[in-house]
């Protein structure tokens, strides 16, 4: 039997009197990967921030055992002293510091004097980096120069420069493209492989089903079962049975009741170029159509220019040199600024809803109404607040923001319940025509099915939906017919019944093809 090399007994943690976790309990052998899941806001980050000293000794109640060695640990530096090193949803990088000063940030090698030893610091950052295959980038080039996926593989290399015995990573695969993931899931066995023992959290069903050797399920802040491989039931149903508390035979609500309308928006030939590379074409002669009461997709891969489609329609908020029509019921209209685009009632959610859909430090009120401020809640001068309340109350019972109260801080909520605020934020702008830009990525399955029953109480109210997802799964469910997008250009266009990842993809085949000739 393989030794124990974390246990967490009887965790118990409260925020404003409301717990958290509620006597939570949680075994980790040593060498294995144990995935934590739940929904947003079931207490799984709140439980490895105990672990690790973001929620010093004395503010919960319980016992971390590692190693044998009843721990009390008052800060991050205190676990990392012992081997447990975090790596959180959000990097932990400094944009313009190079990859090696990044490695050893706060880990600095430095000599006698206490001046740092940059001989050291490269030979040491190139072996860390070599663990996660990145042996052979420019050491000295500053970080914000490289993608996403490997500044999370910099993370990884940072903990392996402290010596790490027990890694948690908080979704590191939310925002990286299929490959980049893959990429990630592999080291992460080649970790193993070498005796580092990992704590993921993710709600890619697949990505753990592939990488866990046990499942710990938690709900409601309570610990539900721990499955593990090879020897409970190991499917994607079976956690979500135990995630949600119920089986959920359909992921994807049927949408009746749904006449299909007029076309609402059209575009035509729109065309957009880099915002820096004057001469480089991102978006080529796109044409589209979507009608009231119709949930239209635009599938592709990460990078093909869906949102920058939608970015650059939406208040020309990206690319320079725009140009294209862009028509309102029939009626041409002006979208050169984000106001023109709200008052022709089209509305955008971005992909990142932390950078350009939330201000985290203001309450939930706040950021739902901040958008329709100036035409539904003001009259220019003066705010109506007590309207602004009434109506941020309703909308967060339409769309089950699980909160205390609209006054609470949107800092503090789940990443599903965030994504609801700022779905509910472009709802209160009456708007005509809703572009979702990724609109469950991050979120747990539960909070996806709230979401996808949200666009269809849109559609059913007549308006037309456009969904940009990045899972084809995603496209193919809440979808009456897509549009693919390959290299700036209309790849092609499928109906409901011919969505398929298949289609999907020979669409895009076939668009490459045509692009090599």
């Amino acid at each position: 039997m393989s030794e124990v090399i974390l246990e967490m007994k009887h965790i118990t943690k409260a925020f404003s009197g409301v717990k958290a976790l509620d006597d939570v309990n949680l075994q980790v052998k040593k060498g294995e990967i144990h995935a934590l899941c739940g929904e947003n806001g079931a207490g799984k980050s709140t439980l490895m921030n105990v672990l690790s000293g973001v929620y010093p000794y004395g503010s919960y109640e319980g016992d971390i055992i590692y190693k044998g060695e009843t721990c009390k640990f008052h800060k991050i530096k205190d676990s990392e002293s012992k081997g447990i090193v975090i790596i959180h949803q959000e990097l932990a990088l400094s944009p313009y510091l190079s990859i090696a000063e990044n490695v050893f940030m706060g880990n600095e090698r430095v000599s006698m004097k206490g001046v740092i030893d940059w001989t050291k610091t490269r030979g040491e950052a190139k072996e860390a980096l070599a663990h996660v295959g990145l042996e052979n980038e420019n050491l000295n080039a500053p970080v914000n120069t490289l993608g996403v996926g490997k500044q999370q593989l910099i993370e990884i290399a940072k903990a392996m420069a402290k010596n790490v015995d027990l890694l948690i990573l908080d979704e590191p695969t939310a925002a990286l493209n299929d490959e980049e993931s893959a990429q990630l899931l592999e080291i992460m066995l080649e970790l193993k492989k070498k005796g580092v023992t990992c704590i993921i959290i993710s709600h890619k069903l697949n990505e753990i089903s592939y990488v866990a050797d046990a499942i710990t399920i938690i709900r409601d802040g309570k610990t539900i079962e721990t499955l593990k491989k090879g020897v409970d039931e190991w499917t994607e149903d079976r956690i979500i049975k135990g995630m949600v508390g119920r089986e959920m035979n359909n992921r994807y609500p049927v949408r009746d009741n749904c006449p299909i309308g007029d076309v609402v928006l059209e575009v035509k030939n729109w065309n957009a170029y880099h915002p820096e590379i004057a001469e480089m074409q991102i978006l080529k002669n796109i044409n589209i159509k979507v009608r009231a009461g119709e949930v239209v997709g635009l599938a592709g891969l990460m990078g093909a220019g869906r949102t920058e489609f939608a970015m650059s329609l939406f208040g020309h908020s990206y690319g320079q040199k725009i140009s294209g029509e862009v028509y309102m019921h029939g009626k041409k209209v002006s979208t050169k600024t984000v106001r023109d685009a709200i008052n022709n009632k089209i509305a955008y959610t971005s992909e990142d809803r932390k950078t350009y859909g939330l201000v985290l430090i203001n309450d939930i009120k706040t950021n739902m109404t901040m958008a329709a401020l100036r035409n539904y809640y003001s009259n220019g001068v003066v705010v109506d607040e007590r309207k602004e309340n009434i109506e941020a109350e309703e909308y967060k019972k339409k769309i089950n923001v699980k909160a205390t109260s609209i006054h609470q801080t949107v800092g503090a909520l789940s990443g599903g319940n965030q994504q609801k605020v700022v779905l509910a934020k472009w709802m209160m702008t009456q708007p005509d025509v809703l572009i979702l830009d990724e609109p469950t990525r991050g979120i747990d399955v539960g909070a996806k099915y709230e979401i996808y029953c949200a666009i269809n109480d849109m559609a059913r109210a007549g308006k037309a939906v456009i969904v940009i997802s990045s899972e084809m799964q995603e496209i193919i469910g809440t979808c009456d017919r897509a549009y693919i997008i390959n290299e700036g250009r209309i790849a092609g266009e499928l109906s409901h019944e011919e969505l398929s990842q298949e289609s999907i993809m020979k669409c895009i085949m076939d668009s490459n093809a045509k692009g090599e000739e």
